[in-house]
């Protein structure tokens, strides 16, 4: 019978006491749960402790949230939040400074959980914590990154509001970040809570974007503090999201003010101007990237040439250019994004590298129509692919991970980057032979070249385009067998173990069907010196895997039974197996493709004293491969041949899938679970000698 819903089988531990198993009826006060619970320790004076999760947030459990106790949770018996806010508010306010460390990250780890922070808001606690801010006497690095923790965690609950700080606060906290030598979790720290004063009022804003210097937060974004970088940017997109449609503008030489800075992110604001749609189909940045590529071809003045002659060859270089509408280019470009960004990065690469320009271009219009690469096109279709990877043109997210450090050090960093793709999808499209038709195949694979680049976070662009590059398009193949094989879990270590377990008893299964195979029996040819295959044989094992049985047979015939074949070798005769060139009958001259034929297909045994042999040429590579390794086994040697290796793929294949069925959608860990150290005593163990009396 299932147990009722509204009972959970719960852990309770505590210090120094053996832990309680307890079915936790919800529907029961949790006062006298705890009342329970202190009567099984004997512990007096229950409204003084509280139940905790044991790991995670360790948050309080409170009435609101006991609905979330599943079962099998680990709670611990711990001191009330009441309690607990009491006493950590003593020890801040102690003069022994280790006490007073030690309280305030105790602070920050439990002001994490709302019912604890609601305790020690309501005791004043935050005055403390801004009279330890705003005191003159500067505290240790430790104890002043505790307090700025803790002061974040309690204003995350919203119970006080940004605006009550005082200006002596913020002016402090902007100090930190203003400071040459400060801590940088500090630092880290003071702009995280700027970021957080910035949305929640407009006096603030003007605060923080008045005290706040544009030379320091440069400094930030130029540190390898990859965290203290983040929060600088961080502050930045604040400041940005929160200004108004003049302040952001930057006008003449306002280098003094945070907009000037931000428009140096092209991260932030590439999406402005460059992803409007073209109205000018033939606009002077498409007339200087066509120049620049085929200047050799325009030797006429174009003034000379009628309009119709014109656009005649306008469209036939705007096709060499690789554009999908001849006619009016600016139909390709009129999907935004990318938009006009597209045509701005194809006139950055033709300016800025000519050479690789001209020489994209130039190849790809000299290659058969299928075969070319097409400039603009793959240009318009990479920007966008770029556009997506980074999010220009999305608004700002508070929750995003990713960080590219590399983009700091370049003034025109989106370009330099498409400078280098562009020339990566060119070499992608060769390494893969492709045509038209696989343009978006090619596409994707360089999407992925691209993400999994920027996932090793680079730190240059020059590392960035050593690495896309070594990622070529068989390096992609590898790495996306083995994800495959590793979303199916058969290159895990208990898996692999498994499969080296099953190896032998598999290898058994082939070797035996191998020889059932020698015991059913082959035609062959025999091949005469003039190679005329005009006469057939028959050889076959005996079911006792003791002799070979041959002899010639009549054309037709297809099984002849073996007492029909008079010749015999006994497998003890046998000495070794010859392949290939090794046998005698390969090594008679011929030429052309029936001797490249017979050597593929040739095995030969050697018996008795290495006088004798038997010369064997199979009808397909399928015979031969059972043959030889039938022969091997019965010599006691190892089967080598190709097929061998795929038999064995695929039973091993077969086996685990049927043996981990039962484990379907579970995660198999790398490594086994610890053995659990033997109780100290057995107690728990059932007398039977009581029961016996």
């Amino acid at each position: 019978m299932p147990p009722p819903k509204d009972v959970v089988k719960i852990a309770i531990q505590m210090v120094g006491a053996i832990p309680q198993l307890i079915e936790l009826q919800q529907t029961k006060p949790l006062a006298s749960v705890l009342k329970d619970v202190c009567d099984a320790w004997s512990l007096p004076n229950a409204e003084r402790y509280a139940l905790q999760y044991a790991d995670g947030r360790q948050t309080y459990i409170t009435e609101s949230n006991r609905g979330e106790i599943k079962n099998g949770s680990i709670l611990r018996l711990t001191t009330s939040p009441d309690q607990e806010a009491e006493r950590l508010y003593n020890g801040i306010r102690s003069n022994n400074v280790d006490v007073k460390t030690d309280s305030l990250k105790k602070l920050a780890s439990l002001s994490q959980d709302v019912t604890f922070a609601q305790e020690f808001i309501n005791r004043n606690g935050l005055k403390l914590i801004f009279c330890i801010v705003e005191e003159g006497n500067e505290p240790c690095a430790a104890m002043l990154a505790h307090t700025l923790k803790a002061f974040m965690e309690l204003m995350e609950h919203d119970f006080v509001s940004w605006e009550t700080l005082s200006a002596a606060f913020i002016k402090k906290i902007v100090s930190y970040v203003n400071m040459n030598a400060m801590d940088a979790s500090v630092q880290q720290l003071s702009l995280s809570i700027l970021e957080n004063m910035v949305p929640s009022s407009r006096l603030l804003f003007d605060l923080v974007k008045k005290e706040v210097t544009v030379d320091r937060l440069l400094t930030h974004l130029q540190v390898t503090n990859t965290q203290l970088q983040l929060k600088a940017m961080a502050l930045l997109i604040a400041l940005l999201l929160a200004a108004t449609d003049a302040e952001r503008r930057v006008r003449g030489c306002e280098r003094s003010t945070w907009g000037t800075l931000l428009t140096r992110s092209l991260l932030l604001n590439l999406h402005d101007r460059r992803m409007r749609t073209p109205m000018d189909p033939y606009s002077q940045v498409g007339e200087t990237c066509l120049h620049a590529a085929f200047e050799s071809e325009s030797e006429a003045p174009t003034s000379n040439f009628s309009t119709e002659r014109r656009r005649s060859l306008c469209a036939k270089e705007f096709r060499k250019l690789g554009f999908m509408n001849n006619s009016n280019p600016a139909e390709d470009l009129r999907r935004a994004p990318p938009g006009l960004l597209a045509l701005d990065n194809m006139l950055y690469f033709s300016r800025h590298t000519p050479n690789a320009y001209s020489r994209f271009v130039l190849e790809n219009s000299s290659r058969e129509d299928k075969h070319e690469c097409p400039f603009a096109r793959s240009s318009i279709q990479l920007t966008l692919i770029l556009c997506e990877i980074l999010h220009i043109g999305e608004p700002c997210s508070e929750t995003a991970q990713a960080f590219y450090p590399m983009f700091f050090g370049q003034d025109h960093f989106f370009e330099e980057l498409f400078c280098i793709c562009i020339q990566l999808v060119n070499k992608t499209w060769k390494e893969m032979r492709a045509t038209q038709e696989d343009f978006d195949k090619v596409l994707q694979v360089v999407r992925e070249q691209i993400t999994r680049t920027l996932s090793l976070k680079p730190t240059s662009l020059e590392l960035f385009k050593t690495r896309v590059n070594a990622l070529n398009y068989s390096e992609i193949l590898k790495l996306r067998q083995t994800e495959r094989l590793h979303q199916e879990e058969t290159l895990a270590v208990p898996v692999l173990e498994l499969r080296e377990r099953l190896k032998p008893e598999l290898l058994e299964l082939i070797r035996q069907q191998r020889l059932l195979r020698l015991c059913e029996g082959t035609l062959f040819r025999k091949i005469s010196s003039r190679r005329r295959q005009d006469k057939l044989w028959y050889c076959r094992l005996s079911p006792n895997h003791k002799v070979l049985h041959y002899g010639d047979v009549e054309e037709g015939v297809q099984s002849p039974p073996i007492e029909s074949l008079p010749e015999k070798i006994p497998v003890a005769d046998m000495k070794a197996l010859l392949i290939g060139k090794e046998c005698p009958h390969t090594k008679e001259k011929s030429s052309g493709k029936q001797n490249k034929d017979v050597l593929e297909l040739a095995f030969s045994i050697v018996y008795d004293v290495e006088e004798y042999r038997l010369n064997f040429v199979a009808p397909t590579r399928y015979e031969f491969c059972l043959w030889t390794d039938g022969l091997n086994v019965l010599l006691g040697k190892e089967m080598t041949s190709e097929r061998t290796q795929t038999d064995l793929d695929v039973l091993l294949s077969m086996e685990l899938k049927l043996r981990l069925l039962d484990l379907e959608n579970v995660s198999i860990p790398d490594t086994p679970p610890p053995v659990p150290k033997p109780p100290s005593n057995l107690n728990f163990c059932y007398d039977f000698s009581h029961a016996e009396q």
